[in-house]
C-alpha cells in the first residue's frame, strides 16, 4: 500500500473520468434508438474497454441518421 500512496492523487482524477466516460456513453446507449451494432455488444465494450471503450461507442457506435 506504501507504494500506490504518492500515486493516489494522479490516480483519483483518472478513475473520476473513467466513470463519468462510462456512465456518460450507458446512458447515451440506452436513449438511443439505433446504434451501429447491438446494444449488448456496445455495453461490454464500454464497461470492460476501461476509459478507450466509451470513447469508441462515442466515436464509432452511434448511429446519427
Amino acid at each position: 500500500m506504501e507504494t500506490i500512496k504518492p500515486y493516489i492523487p494522479y490516480l483519483i482524477p483518472i478513475v473520476l473520468i473513467q466513470l463519468g466516460l462510462m456512465v456518460f456513453a450507458l446512458t447515451d446507449l440506452i436513449r438511443r434508438e439505433r446504434t451501429k451494432g447491438p446494444k449488448w455488444m456496445w455495453a461490454i465494450i464500454i464497461v470492460v474497454v476501461n476509459i478507450i471503450g466509451p470513447v469508441v461507442y462515442l466515436i464509432a457506435g452511434r448511429d446519427e441518421s
